[in-house]
């Protein structure tokens, strides 16, 4: 009996220590947690890197803020090694101030751009600010792009790591966990800094930065069951007295109180904790990426025995990770579209510049998303792409979702001062959706020392022929040269060099236009246009309303074809331009009874191209004629002054004052070299050259080839501000050995 107690103890140890053995050599759950921290969450790149050399698999993430955007793309099959090629081709300015290309805005959108230094939400008489610099669209798109192979997994657990991220909600200032869904869009929500991006909505829920109540969701990673967590932490110490020297920093030292105290209870329970040393960069040190990410390797292999024995741990070893591809086009089948309301899927899919089943360029595709926010009539623009076979062809439909933006009154303001019209001081109103979908009224008011307006009103049908009306009052003042607007026998007679000249413009159009692409449109319709120019001079042997040259009533057709994809309007560094305008003068009130119908037809060729990031040239050709009409002078080509929106046909001309080369045709060429000698401060060399006259063009007298009659030379130096461009040319012309200054501050209009 003695020997039998024996044997079931012997066996009853043995067995434990069996069981013992199993439960120690049971291969661990690996988890991976990242914390928030702007741009040094890059450090977590260096950290990852140092993880796959080690062959570790994690087996979950999670992820908050920029430890979101870094850990969904590791979930989805990037290496770490992968994630540091992308991120050092990433332009993070673009990314934090959602810049969208002037190639992407639609005509209108630039307009607004080149136009008006600030422009105000303005609903219910109130001016409302508004909530972010940026929608992160730019985030937005660059996430989708990088996560396209993974976009028909919705439940991210499984994803190729299991992932999930968290988000605040600002409205209950709850943290919320987002493991489902759009994974670009709940990454972008996790990363929605307050003030910076706007707040996302995902399920009914306004998100913002999940920082701000869980910055290191460790507890939640646990939970998913978890026996060992590697943690990587990125957040900020509290700074000291010598660096609370702004508002900013103030306010961040307020917050990491509450994300530093919470460091303390769960740092103890991080099983592998890494910190890189990021005391030296900011949230925005973007620019310090790669020694970002150094610090992040260097922290990740001081802890390199810890990790080498949890790699001993784990017999499986984790997937291969993906091979990355250059999404260089997509084939569009079915487009979805969920929140539309005021404005038509034709005027959606206008704007995306897309047609359901064809192949577009990825460039084109996130192009015209860009385009479509461009126009300011959408708050976010969301999309997923699923892939889908049409007729045997593969390809994604395309998923989107739409918030239409509740702000459809704005206020505009601008400033600005030229040569020509002096100082003005410019407020527009503009009101969408007034009586139709997609439509908008536009109102500018221009008051200083020549008073203006320019009023429009347009109902945009997208893919269709869109229709407008539109009126302008222009009205300048300026001493020119004489023999711009008198006979040659009056301008004998009266001995004068220079006129006070006095021109009013009231110029009143209906018109439809259609649009191909962002780029070129092509606009139709009918003109009446009251033109008055006068002068207070006296002139000899005249009667009393002699000072007045004309003051007809003029009605004509007109056409005009326009392509622009100039990257910037004052200073291109590349792309073509190009601008055709004709009008037909069918009717006139004839207040100098003299009047034929008569054509003009005038265009405008440009090219710009970079020699290098910061050395550019522009050449621009420019030719008009006026078809018959001999007696009508006051339409005549008048060439002068440095001004970027001339009325009627009176064209800039280095070299020489405002309007003082005139004559029924003319043909000129313009080359500008332009330097940027620092960010936004241009020194550019011009030269431009011309023949005018009149009958330029005619078949017995052709001398628009041979050497030019004027030409005028400029050094310029400019800078570009939230007002638009200031700028002083100093010009000079050898055929009269005369030179003028001209200066200009702020956007033209």
């Amino acid at each position: 009996m003695k020997n039998i107690i024996i044997v079931i103890l012997l066996l009853t140890i043995a067995k434990t220590n069996v069981f013992g053995q199993n439960k120690l050599e049971k291969e661990p759950k690996v988890g991976l947690v990242l914390s928030g921290g702007g741009a040094k969450g890059l450090a977590h790149i260096g950290a990852l890197k140092v993880i796959d050399s080690l062959g570790i698999r994690v087996d979950y993430i999670a992820g908050t803020s920029m430890g979101a955007i870094v850990g969904s793309l590791y979930a989805s099959g990037y290496s770490g090694k992968q994630l540091d090629s992308i991120f050092k081709d990433v332009d993070f300015n673009k990314i934090l101030s959602d810049e969208i290309p002037r190639a992407a805005k639609t005509f209108y959108e630039r307009e607004n751009n080149e136009k008006y230094a600030l422009i105000l939400p303005f609903n219910n008489f109130k001016v409302k600010l508004p909530s972010a610099l940026s929608r992160g669209q730019n985030t937005f798109n660059l996430l989708s792009k990088l996560t396209l192979h993974v976009n028909n997994i919705n439940d991210f657990s499984k994803l190729p790591i299991p992932f999930f991220c968290i988000a605040t909600n600002i409205e209950t200032g709850q943290p919320v966990i987002l493991d489902q869904g759009n994974l670009a869009q709940s990454v972008k929500a996790s990363g929605a800094f307050p003030s910076l991006f706007e707040p996302v909505i995902i399920d009914k829920q306004l998100l913002i930065d999940g920082g701000v109540t869980n910055n290191y969701p460790i507890d939640e990673l646990r939970a998913k069951g978890m026996d060992v967590i590697i943690g990587v932490d990125v957040q900020d110490g509290l700074a000291n007295r010598s660096d609370l020297s702004s508002a900013p920093a103030i306010l961040f030292q307020i917050n990491n109180f509450r994300t530093i105290n919470d460091m303390k209870i769960k740092k103890p329970k991080t099983d592998i904790y890494i910190k890189p040393d990021i005391t030296k960069f900011n949230v925005v040190s973007f620019g310090d990426g790669a020694k970002i990410i150094k610090n992040g390797e260097i922290a990740a292999k001081l802890k390199g025995s810890e990790l080498s024995e949890l790699a001993k741990k784990q017999r499986k070893k984790r997937a291969k990770f993906i091979e990355p591809k250059t999404q260089d086009s997509l084939q569009i089948n079915q487009v979805f579209f969920k929140g539309l309301d005021n404005y038509t899927i034709s005027y959606v899919l206008g704007k995306l510049k897309l047609k359901p089943f064809e192949k577009v360029s990825y460039k084109k595709f996130i192009s015209g998303a860009n385009n479509l926010v461009g126009t300011n009539n959408f708050d976010s623009f969301t999309y997923k792409l699923i892939p889908s076979t049409n007729n045997g062809v593969e390809g994604y439909d395309l998923h989107t979702e739409i918030k239409e933006t509740d702000k459809t009154t704005f206020l505009k303001f601008g400033l600005h001062y030229d040569g020509l019209y002096k100082s003005a001081l410019l407020g527009n109103f503009t009101k969408k959706q007034l009586l139709f979908k997609s439509d908008a009224l536009s109102l500018d008011l221009i008051a200083g020392d020549n008073v203006r307006y320019n009023f429009e009103y347009y109902i945009d049908k997208g893919f269709y022929w869109s229709v407008g009306v539109s009126s302008r009052y222009n009205e300048f003042d300026k001493d020119i040269a004489a023999s711009s607007f008198l006979s040659p026998g009056l301008f004998s007679a009266s001995g004068l060099n220079k006129l006070d000249i006095k021109v009013t413009d009231i110029t009143n159009r209906v018109f439809v236009q259609t649009q191909y692409k962002n780029d070129l449109t092509l606009t139709l319709g009918a003109e009446q246009k009251h033109l008055k120019i006068s002068t207070e001079t006296v002139l000899p042997n005249t009667s009393e309303n002699a000072t007045i040259f004309d003051n007809s009533d003029y009605l004509s057709a007109f056409g005009n074809l326009r392509f622009d994809s100039f990257d910037n309007k004052y200073y291109p560094n590349e792309g073509f331009y190009f601008n055709t305008d004709f009008n037909l003068y069918l009717f006139s009130s004839d207040y100098n009874t003299n009047f034929s119908q008569f054509s003009i037809i005038s265009g405008t060729l440009g090219y710009a191209y970079s020699f290098t990031p910061k050395f550019s040239a522009s050449i621009i050709n420019e030719a008009g004629a006026k078809i018959n009409g001999k007696d009508i002078l006051y339409l005549d080509f008048a060439l002068g002054g440095y001004a970027n929106n001339f009325i009627n046909n009176y064209k800039p001309f280095f070299g020489y004052d405002f309007l003082s080369i005139a004559g029924d045709s003319y043909i000129k060429g313009t080359i500008n070299l332009d330097y940027e000698i620092i960010k936004k401060h241009h020194i550019s060399l011009a030269a431009n050259f011309a023949n005018v006259e009149d009958d330029l063009f005619s078949s017995e007298d052709i001398e628009w080839f041979s050497l030019p009659d004027y030409s005028g030379y400029a050094l310029g130096y400019g800078v570009e501000t939230f007002l638009g461009p200031i700028e002083a040319k100093y010009t000079f012309s050898p055929e009269t050995k005369e030179s003028y200054w001209f200066f200009n501050l702020g956007f033209w209009f």
